[in-house]
């Protein structure tokens, strides 16, 4: 039984590319390398369902040039590199591989090292008690000391009337983990229950967007998940800024 590799998936996400467009970013990367390889959209799915653990080197080299994430953080079980021979015909480390003059597990997170902003939260869940997906839309205010983020929904700004929502995450490079706490409306289908849990997530090369997973419990006290997004709508956390946004999401 396989493993699905969802870190690869969301990093492909993230950069909204379909599998066959991310198929074609590898080979143009290849070509770029001096490297020309075979990626195709079947090759991409059989990494996604982790029918493959282990790209080839020449699809490491392009998988980093494309994503610009070292491939040990792209959810693969990699193996050392061997040496590439050079074209003058002497051996050589391939610096693409573990073996780096920079430490891999301290590679530079995407660009934009603050977070600080109007962002807008995207999250799918499945209803069993009403058989469908729903999904939950909220402007949220991101405030960053450090390496610290606290989120919260602005009054007024949730695809669910009076359903506020909290986050505190921590970010690491290109990943931000935390938790995440919302309040039911009183008079809505939940009848005002709290809901809480944790979310991790994967920041794009553009620091843009942050695309993951939540975990919590459902009405029923079982264990759920689903997809969360976090689009960046506007850096500015001005008192006009908030106004602004203290409305609920458009789509």
């Amino acid at each position: 039984m396989t493993t699905p590799n969802e870190t690869l998936r969301a990093v492909r996400v993230s950069l909204r590319l379909s599998q066959d467009e991310f198929a074609k970013r590898l080979r143009t990367a290849g070509d770029d390398q001096g490297e020309p390889n075979d990626a195709s959209k079947r090759l991409v799915q059989r990494w996604e369902s982790g029918e493959v653990r282990s790209p080839r080197p020449v699809y490491v080299r392009a998988l980093e040039a494309v994503t610009r994430i070292p491939v040990e953080h792209l959810g693969f079980e990699v193996p050392l590199l061997p040496p590439r021979v050079s074209a003058d015909g002497r051996g050589g480390h391939d610096m693409s591989s573990v073996e780096r003059d920079v430490d891999p597990s301290r590679a530079p997170g995407p660009s934009g090292e603050n977070f600080s902003g109007i962002w807008l939260s995207h999250y799918e869940f499945f209803s069993s008690s009403r058989e469908g997906t729903f999904t939950g839309l909220h402007h949220v205010l991101f405030t960053q000391r450090g390496n610290r983020i606290t989120a919260r929904s602005l009054p007024g700004a949730s695809s669910n009337p009076d359903s506020p929502l909290s986050i505190d995450l921590t970010v690491d490079r290109n990943v931000v983990t935390g938790t995440w706490t919302e309040q039911t409306a009183q008079d809505g289908y939940y009848q005002g229950a709290r809901y809480h849990g944790a979310i991790q997530l994967l920041i794009d090369p553009t620091g843009r967007c942050m695309t993951g997973k939540w975990v919590g419990f459902g009405k029923e006290f079982e264990v759920n998940t689903g997809p969360w997004e976090f689009r960046l709508l506007d850096r500015s956390t001005n008192a006009t800024t908030v106004s602004r946004f203290s409305t609920p999401p458009q789509i």
